[in-house]
């Protein structure tokens, strides 16, 4: 999808002017995990016009394999941005009905193709969130992938207002994706919803209680990885990173984010942050770690996507602030 966004500091439309970028849930996590040297496929759909070319070739540009995405009629899936500042909060409309994406009939993605040689499958809960067809493709995703053996990490990325749009019923979707996901990214509220059910305690202890209790629920899940943010203004926020295991969890002290350029897209880069700990064998409190300092730098950059080499995350990592030569 492309990204229209007001100029820094403007209300959306104040002036004559919107700033276009290329974006979505999981093709940010693949930029970023390109970046960090992964082999990275990505499989949708665009309309074949000039529009449809411009995300192709941005995607092709950070060095993703882009032969799984289908060219189709339709139009291209938008979404506006009205960034916050001080009091004012950021502001996010959707415009993504009728995409190329959602016109495509499920059955056209070959899964095992598209899947062969993969070593991971990660989704989001936007995709469902489109529609009746959207729903279709990620469930025939994962069950190719778990055909496969092909491990499937899912982003519950809840967004009301794409559910609210049609006549779904986001529990019974994402409860049948998140059955065959081994890693979650999600927190309290979002296993609440998919549980039906509230969980009491407080910071720490209901987030673990969270944690238990989709273990509990989803047999195959073996690792649920969140964020706890506190917002104090638009640019000054604090934020930790956890991850749970069935026998245990590790929590990073909380830091504090100022100068915030652009929140949106923050989970995603928390989320590749992750998956990329994962793949290079870090223990628990490296994989919160890492996925902390994505979340932390993209805070700084603008637009959707997490833009960093190893090389810088090696020197975020090590705390350095001052300029480097």
């Amino acid at each position: 999808m492309l990204r229209l966004s007001a100029p820094n500091g403007e209300l959306l439309l104040q002036t004559p002017r919107l700033e276009v970028g290329v974006a979505g849930a999981e093709a940010n996590v693949g930029v970023a995990l390109a970046q960090l040297g992964h082999r990275v496929s990505m499989v949708s759909a665009l309309p074949d016009t000039a529009v449809g070319d411009a995300p192709l070739q941005a995607l092709r540009s950070h060095g993703i394999d882009c032969d799984g995405i289908l060219r189709s009629p339709g139009r291209m899936g938008l979404y506006f941005v009205e960034t916050g500042a001080g009091a004012r909060s950021t502001e996010v409309i959707y415009d993504r009905a009728h995409s190329a994406f959602v016109r495509v009939p499920p059955e056209k993605w070959d899964w095992d193709a598209n899947l062969a040689g993969a070593g991971r499958l990660h989704l989001s809960g936007i995709t469902p969130a489109l529609g009746e067809r959207g729903t279709q493709a990620a469930l025939r995703a994962a069950e190719a992938a778990g055909r496969a053996g092909v491990p499937v990490s899912f982003d519950g990325n809840y967004r009301a207002k794409l559910w609210e749009s049609w006549d779904s019923d986001p529990r019974a979707v994402l409860t049948q994706l998140i059955a065959r996901a081994d890693v979650l990214f999600g927190n309290h509220r979002d296993i609440a919803l998919l549980l039906d059910r509230p969980f009491s305690g407080d910071g720490a202890v209901r987030r673990r209680e969270a944690a238990e209790a989709a273990f509990a629920a989803f047999p195959n899940l073996k690792l649920v990885a969140c964020t706890a943010r506190h917002v104090e203004t638009s640019d000054v926020h604090r934020l930790s990173a956890r991850v749970d295991r069935p026998d245990g969890w590790h929590e990073t002290d909380e830091i504090v984010i100022s100068g915030i350029v652009d929140r949106v897209g923050t989970g995603d880069a928390f989320a590749a942050g992750i998956l990329h700990a994962l793949a290079c064998g870090a223990d628990d409190a490296e994989v919160a770690r890492f996925g902390l300092a994505l979340a932390r730098y993209k805070h700084s950059i603008h637009g959707d996507q997490v833009l960093i080499r190893s090389r810088d995350l090696a020197a975020l990592l090590e705390e350095g602030k001052d300029v480097r030569r």
